[in-house]
C-alpha cells in the first residue's frame, strides 16, 4: 500500500470513527497501520486444513 493509499484509509477510518489525527500524529499513524497489515497478512496466508473448527469455549 503507498503512502497516498495509506492517508486516503486513514482519512476514511478517522471519518467514519469520529476522529481527529492531529498533523504531528499522522506518521505514527500511518507506520501502526503498515505494521497491523503486515500481521494481517501473517493472518490472512495462514492457510486452516480442512478439518479445521472454531473452538466452543474460549478461555483466558
Amino acid at each position: 500500500m503507498t503512502d497516498a493509499e495509506t492517508d486516503a484509509f486513514m482519512d476514511a477510518s478517522a471519518a467514519a470513527l469520529g476522529l481527529a489525527i492531529q498533523p504531528e500524529w499522522r506518521e505514527a499513524v500511518r507506520t501502526n497501520l503498515a505494521v497491523t497489515f503486515r500481521m494481517a497478512a501473517l493472518v490472512l496466508d495462514f492457510e486452516l486444513p480442512d478439518e479445521a473448527e472454531p473452538a466452543p469455549v474460549f478461555t483466558a
